[in-house]
């Protein structure tokens, strides 16, 4: 890897993050897992951006092998709830409020969980889907995750009890043996395989979904990133759009991120903290 590749960012306050915000406008926003770790759901990866735990199951995974799927719902049944309780946090009422200022022009969201529209946020596009969402794959119904909840726990009280810490996206570190007799959710309708309407590792973004994001840096200003370390491809890609066109990006986010060579700086703060210290400055300059 060369030395351009390996330099880190340099350093920025909130101050200059206010001044860099006041003259590029609109902004679009990048956001990531540090954005609602402050709403108790985990995030993948450390400051080094390396994983905190076992990576998630993959699409390939999930699609082939039957004791993959029993194992994602058996997680997922312990885990959903984290999610379904989390509420916003103030980092997300912050975003939503320099949207409703004009700041922002669009959320590019890595996040699943609907976090920043239950904050006020309108103008979001969920790169990676919603974990809220269920669609079948044999006759494309469409479930709300709440209702496949209800199935999952008439279906599997036994495992109920079994211990289980939160893990990100709705997901649990279960302990667990043999699964063998977990009874995965299927489609009502048809009898087909469920999954959650979530970019799962190893996939690809919708083409639809990415071309809004595409469109999203093409007319901004400038990007902001918030939370994340970019570690994904599908979010770096709009780093690398965003450079390539000559619009600058700064970040918001505690340790490295793929892109700090990129950026024309970086604030290394918890996002709650910068973010609300960033609306304050925004407020008191009008």
């Amino acid at each position: 890897m060369s030395a351009v590749a390996n330099k880190p960012a340099r350093e920025g306050s909130v101050s200059e993050l206010a001044d860099f915000v006041a003259r590029h406008r609109p902004l679009t926003v990048l956001s990531g897992a540090g954005v609602s770790t402050g709403s108790g759901i985990p995030g993948y990866r450390d400051r080094h951006g390396q994983w905190k735990r076992s990576p998630p199951v993959t699409i390939q995974e999930f699609l082939g092998k039957p004791a993959a799927r029993r194992r994602y719902w058996a997680r997922s049944m312990r885990g959903w709830p984290i999610v379904a309780e989390a509420r916003p946090n103030a980092a997300h009422d912050a975003l939503a409020r320099l949207e409703d200022g004009g700041l922002i022009g669009r959320i590019v969201t890595q996040n699943v969980d609907g976090l920043h529209q239950r904050a006020g946020s309108s103008k979001v596009i969920e790169l990676h889907g919603s974990i809220g969402r269920v669609t079948c794959l044999g006759c494309g119904a469409s479930y709300a995750r709440s209702e496949v909840q209800r199935m999952l726990v008439a279906a599997n009280a036994e495992f109920e009890g079994l211990a289980a810490a939160a893990a990100p996206d709705g997901d649990a570190d279960l302990d667990a043996g043999d699964l063998e007799a977990f009874e995965v959710p299927v489609c009502s309708a048809c009898g087909g395989t469920l999954k959650p309407d979530v970019v799962f590792f190893g996939d690809s973004v919708p083409r639809e979904r990415a071309a809004a994001a595409a469109r999203a840096i093409d007319d901004c200003v400038a990007m902001l990133v918030v939370g994340s370390s970019l570690m994904a491809y599908s979010g770096f890609r709009l780093c690398e759009q965003a450079c390539g066109s000559g619009k600058p990006i700064v970040a918001i986010n505690l340790g490295r991120t793929r892109a700090d060579p990129l950026l024309a700086f970086k604030v290394e703060q918890p996002c709650i903290d910068a973010l609300t210290a960033l609306v304050a400055q925004m407020g008191a300059r009008r």
